[in-house]
């Protein structure tokens, strides 16, 4: 098995978790800095909001700016918070990725409220606010160059995977006469919560809708109970190895599901993941490159005699990667 904290440079996670935090402590500090700076030259309330003609049409107390700081500090500390206490290596691409959003988000959010403070600046009251039009699209455009810059910067330095061919596969005694299986789950009781209850408001809704008494719930029930579908789709894996090859089931109803034949496995082993270092749950990557992340540790990876790979989140994973090599093993010969 991988150990979970090898890394080939460990100086390449310090200096990025370290650049991260400098970039979120200066986002903060400028988000509180800039509304307190003009406090006494901004009308209480402020204009917040302003409609398709460019003029004011919505406010909020003053001291809601610094509030900018408090969404940026959750967002960003919370993701910095995952990276610091994930096992393993932060892999090249979710570093870029990662500096991507904070570049995104960071900037979005300055050149909001800094357009917001200046339409609002050494005006009597919030009405008389100064119109938005381009200035938005000036935010966004700035937003997404350090997006950009960000994801150039997190790819600064190696790629800390191991090499891929130093993984030897594990392999396990069988008895000739028999047919072994092998079968384990993994569940994210958040995707379990996160289905039901989607589903248990969806319901509200539509009954609301049926009785007359919220004539558009059909317009609120509908969209959550996709969601409520989507969740308790990725609530769990269950995979199966067996002498036909490697079967892998979604869900409590195991279906959707996938069989990887043995004649295409190369070889299996074990590895250590984290949501943060694939990009979050649920299936993550491109086909030929993809990780099933249901929760963070153990999982199994099978490389494909194409090149490809398949990750799947499974507990006692190194028993199924033993018993796939031996299976894959028996029938190339």
């Amino acid at each position: 098995m991988t150990h979970p904290h090898r890394t080939s440079d460990p100086g390449v996670r310090a200096r990025f978790l370290l650049a991260a935090a400098a970039w979120t402590v200066l986002v903060a500090a400028v988000l509180v800095a800039v509304p307190l700076a003009f406090a006494g030259r901004l009308p209480d309330p402020v204009a917040s909001h302003w409609g398709p003609s460019g003029q004011p049409d919505r406010s909020m107390p003053s001291a809601a700016l610094t509030l900018f700081a408090l969404v940026w500090a959750v967002i960003a500390g919370t993701g910095l918070a995952g990276l610091a206490r994930a096992r393993g290596e932060i892999r090249r691409e979710t570093r870029a990725w990662y500096a991507a959003g904070l570049g995104w988000i960071g900037g979005f959010l300055i050149g909001i409220q800094a357009v917001t403070v200046a339409a609002n600046l050494g005006r009597d009251d919030w009405t008389q606010a100064a119109s938005l039009n381009w200035e938005i699209a000036v935010v966004v455009g700035v937003a997404f160059a350090l997006g950009a810059l960000g994801r150039l910067a997190g790819r600064l330095g190696p790629d800390d995977a191991p090499p891929e061919r130093e993984r030897p596969g594990p392999l396990i005694d069988l008895d000739p006469r028999k047919r072994p299986v092998w079968v384990s789950t993994a569940t994210a009781p958040w995707a379990v919560a996160l289905g039901v209850v989607a589903f248990a408001v969806a319901l509200s809704f539509a009954a609301a809708a049926l009785w007359g008494l919220a004539p558009a719930g059909w317009a609120t029930a509908l969209p959550l109970a996709l969601v409520g579908v989507i969740g308790l789709a990725v609530s769990s894996v269950s995979v199966r190895i067996a002498s036909e090859g490697l079967t892998m089931a979604f869900g409590p109803l195991r279906w959707p599901s996938r069989t990887v034949r043995l004649e295409r496995v190369e070889r299996a082993w074990v590895d250590w993941r984290s949501p943060v270092q694939v990009g979050g749950w649920g299936i993550r990557g491109l086909p030929g490159r993809a990780t099933v992340m249901i929760r963070g540790g153990e999982c199994l990876v099978v490389r494909y005699t194409s090149g490809g790979q398949l990750a799947i989140s499974v507990d006692d994973a190194e028993t199924g990667a033993a018993l796939l090599n031996t299976l894959a093993a028996r029938k190339a010969a």
